[in-house]
């Protein structure tokens, strides 16, 4: 059976290759012409083709059958799914000590925190629980100032068990499960959207009803893959922008200077 020929990529040493990787064969993918071949090579001739081991293709793999590009098959193979949509969310590598950075500056107040159902919609990041502590805040740009943002937090409940509630009036969630519970952090998936604020949000945000509002989901995962944070955070859309940067990688090959910066909404991310 013929199989799919992805482009050529030139690696920055300076960006995890997996994440490379994962892109650029997301790239070819989406922009593959008419009738081209739905296979794809083996874990092996691909990671001979990007010159990564087999171990860090099969990450970037796994990454692009999450996003539902592609299809593995034990003894079969690797296919790309001839439905799957080509509009998706934009995904830039950031690092955990930029979020970390960007996670201060804030009148931060403890609404509550307690045990509750995993939503519907997240139970795809819980695999195998049905109840998690849930931390939600809200924050203001000085004290008594007006509200910015309300965030929460839905936590693993082990996880949970090592989080002192106090502590969080004065340390964003990222930096407080990084540096006090000891999570070796891995990565954070960014998604953002464009919504109208519900009553509880135009309430706790001092906004009128349906106003415009900037709804970000952060999904973070430590070293095993598991996820130990979600965040929603709801910001008010008179107040932040979210706004990136990409530079091109391939000029750092060529002897510049290269990386992408991911800037969420100017205030607290976590």
């Amino acid at each position: 059976m013929t199989v799919f020929a992805p482009d050529s990529l030139a690696l920055n040493r300076k960006l995890p290759l997996w994440y490379q990787v994962s892109q650029s064969l997301r790239a070819s993918i989406l922009g593959r012409p008419p009738g081209a071949p739905l296979r794809l090579p083996t874990e092996e001739s691909l990671a001979e083709h990007y010159g990564v081991s087999v171990l860090t293709m099969r990450q970037a793999l796994k990454e692009l059958e999450t996003e539902g590009l592609i299809s593995r098959h034990r003894r079969r193979g690797t296919f790309i799914e001839p439905d799957a949509r080509r509009e998706r969310t934009v995904r830039l590598l950031g690092s955990v000590d930029t979020i970390v950075a960007q996670q201060s500056g804030e009148d931060t107040t403890l609404l509550d925190h307690r045990s509750a159902a995993v939503p519907p919609e997240l139970a795809g990041h819980f695999p195998g629980l049905t109840e998690v502590t849930v931390y939600r805040r809200l924050r203001r740009d000085r004290a008594g100032g007006e509200p910015t943002n309300w965030a929460e937090n839905l936590i693993p409940p082990a996880v949970a068990a090592a989080i002192d509630p106090a502590a969080l009036a004065g340390m964003p969630m990222t930096k407080l499960l990084r540096d006090e519970v000891g999570v070796r952090i891995s990565r954070i998936t960014d998604t953002v959207e464009a919504r109208l604020a519900d009553p509880k949000t135009a309430e706790l945000l001092e906004v009128p009803l349906l106003s415009p509002i900037l709804h970000y989901t952060g999904v973070t995962y430590d070293e095993t893959g598991s996820v130990v944070d979600v965040a929603r955070i709801h910001y008010r859309g008179d107040r932040f922008s979210f706004s990136m940067t990409v530079e091109n990688i391939a000029a750092e090959t060529a002897g510049g200077r290269s990386r992408p910066a991911h800037r969420p909404p100017a205030g607290e991310q976590d």
